[in-house]
């Protein structure tokens, strides 16, 4: 078994067992106990080290566990909506690629489709609207590199 394998394996256990209410319950518990053993250690340095340290802990090793599950959810959501896209006979297949595409040339593709939700579906202008946003990339992203290239400061 691979390093990335045992790792998923144990990022997918975790993270289902840190979604329970039992896991809630036990976090819960701890910190009422810290909480009430304050006057037991005089409310001293150390007691209130122990709590720090211990979420600092979990907090740093939880932004690594919760980015896992974040790509992996993503990335099967991604497959599900690609493969949908295949499906369908009246989809646009170059819309399969959007992930790749620069922030500049999606804002330009969702202008596009903005546009398209103003004119009417079934119209000439939607049907040529369609066909200049999204069937024609390469001139959409001339166009983005053009707008960025007159809008951008020269270095």
């Amino acid at each position: 078994m691979s390093a990335s394998s045992f790792f998923s394996q144990i990022a997918q256990w975790t993270s289902r067992q840190c979604g329970r209410p039992l896991t809630f319950g036990i976090a819960f518990s701890v910190i009422i106990v810290w909480g009430v053993s304050g006057p037991i250690f005089n409310y001293s340095d150390t007691w209130q080290l122990v709590i720090n340290t211990g979420t600092t802990i979990v907090t740093f090793l939880m932004v690594f566990l919760i980015q896992n599950t974040q790509n992996r959810d993503a990335s099967a959501v991604q497959l599900k909506l690609d493969e949908l896209i295949r499906a369908s006979g009246s989809a646009r297949n170059k819309l399969l690629t959007l992930e790749d595409l620069t922030e500049a040339e999606l804002d330009q593709i969702k202008e596009s489709f903005a546009r398209l939700a103003d004119h009417d579906a079934t119209g000439e202008a939607a049907t040529e609207e369609n066909e200049v946003g999204i069937e024609r990339p390469e001139e959409e992203t001339k166009n983005v590199q053009d707008t960025i290239a007159v809008t951008s400061p020269a270095a």
